[in-house]
């Protein structure tokens, strides 16, 4: 499949709106305004987009969901893009913006709301600055603003940069922070369609997922669907690093597999070593193993493989990995970023980084390992969000797989593989 949502971003004014325009920029955006705002719901149901952020929920569904009798309503995009691995927000939002404002204008016009609001991470002030200089682009034009190409619609878009949390971009996190408070998660029910953003229906959306939105409005939905396999339709971004020759962001249906992904796009694992693990969503999904390598990469299809396609961040393992570091190196991520409000998660992410520092270090006690498991269980399942089950995946699921390493830090009281950068590492390193 040729590219679609990142076709122009090398080219050098590939940002600017006269670019966009030049190639049927904002067209969709006047063919909604033409449409009743339900029209574009059951269009967006229609085409099968899920949510390209994460859980893959049906977009047109969570807009459904918005409440029409109560107003204000809102729409937040979530560009806060945290997941380790994970960088195709940032290069839609760097080098298509208006690709994104578009959406956001659309997505407004379906559920009813005036206002949107681009939630993007602390880190990512130079993508503040093109957005905010892409937004002025299209008031200036009458894309955004007042009576939008005279249809009577009103559309605002503000960004809003957030303090580098990697907690906000859970949704309700987002909403606290967008709010002013502390980027922690809410009790869900009330859903945000329903009570979101100073209490009123919210639909919050991933930056690729708005990006979509277009896409489907212009070219129909049946257009879209067809792109990929049932319920797993249109363009999607994978973002593919870690031991492979060529990485970077790689645009493909879902139809295509992992090991065209890794081996086609990417250029294979890197010169003279073998793979060992792929993790195919992000630092918080299980692994999967070489032998799967043929699995579809699509929400299903890595699900029935026993993972999660997630925010489609595909980290390629070589064999000069070492689990029991990889664990503790992503707990020490997990442990830094837990906001710290529920007890399971606060406490214990501490306590599993410990664990596998200890024994990383060759100080390991054979007990350690049922710690491991015990810690992991007080965690997974008994948080206000997903974040205790994502922290304990790095444990687990290389337990589980790669469960003679550990044994063999504790045993050995070292590493044995031939990593060349590990006997860099000094005695005590985090």
């Amino acid at each position: 499949m040729d590219p679609i949502l990142i076709k122009h971003v090398r080219e050098p004014n590939a940002f600017t709106l006269d670019f966009y325009v030049q190639h049927e920029g904002y067209d969709a955006l006047k063919k909604a305004l033409a449409h009743r705002p339900d029209q574009i719901i059951d269009m967006v149901k229609a085409s099968g987009l899920r949510g390209r952020g994460g859980a893959g929920f049906p977009t047109g569904m969570k807009w459904q969901f918005v409440d029409k009798k109560i107003e204000p309503r809102y729409l937040a995009c979530n560009a806060d893009e945290s997941e380790p691995g994970t960088f195709k927000d940032h290069l839609l939002m760097e080098r298509n913006p208006h690709l994104l404002i578009e959406g956001c204008a659309i997505g407004c016009y379906a559920i009813g709301a005036r206002i949107a609001y681009i939630y993007i991470r602390g880190e990512f002030l130079h993508v503040q600055h093109v957005l905010e200089r892409a937004i002025d682009e299209a008031y200036a034009r009458g894309f955004l603003g007042r009576n939008i190409l005279g249809s009577g619609f009103d559309c605002d878009v503000y960004v809003h940069r957030g303090a580098g949390a990697y907690e906000a971009g859970e949704e309700t996190a987002l909403l606290e922070s967008l709010e002013g408070k502390r980027a922690q998660p809410r009790n869900k029910p009330p859903f945000p369609a329903l009570v979101g953003l100073y209490g009123k229906p919210t639909a919050v959306n991933n930056v690729e997922t708005l990006c979509n939105v277009p896409l489907i409005v212009a070219k129909g939905a049946e257009w879209y669907a067809a792109l990929g396999p049932e319920k797993n339709g249109g363009p999607k971004l994978y973002c593919v690093s870690g031991h492979v020759r060529r990485p970077g962001v790689y645009e493909a249906s879902m139809s295509i597999t992992l090991r065209e992904l890794i081996d086609g796009y990417a250029g294979g694992v890197r010169e003279g070593r073998t793979l060992k693990a792929v993790i195919p969503g992000g630092s918080s999904v299980p692994i999967l193993l070489p032998s799967q390598l043929d699995t579809q990469a699509s929400f299903d299809a890595i699900q029935k493989a026993g993972s999660l396609l997630g925010s489609a961040a595909i980290v390629v393992l070589d064999d000069t990995t070492c689990m029991v570091w990889l664990a503790e190196n992503l707990l020490h991520f997990y442990r830094h970023e837990s906001c710290g409000k529920c007890t399971p998660c606060r406490e214990g992410t501490d306590w599993l980084y410990k664990i596998l520092h200890r024994i990383e270090q060759g100080d390991g006690q054979p007990r350690d390992l049922e710690v491991l498991q015990n810690v992991s269980g007080n965690i997974a399942g008994k948080t206000l969000c997903a974040f205790g089950d994502a922290a304990v995946t790095p444990v687990l699921t290389t337990l589980k797989h790669f469960r003679h390493e550990y044994e063999a830090h504790i045993t050995e009281r070292r590493c044995t593989l031939p990593a060349a950068w590990r006997a860099r590492q000094p005695v005590g390193a985090h």
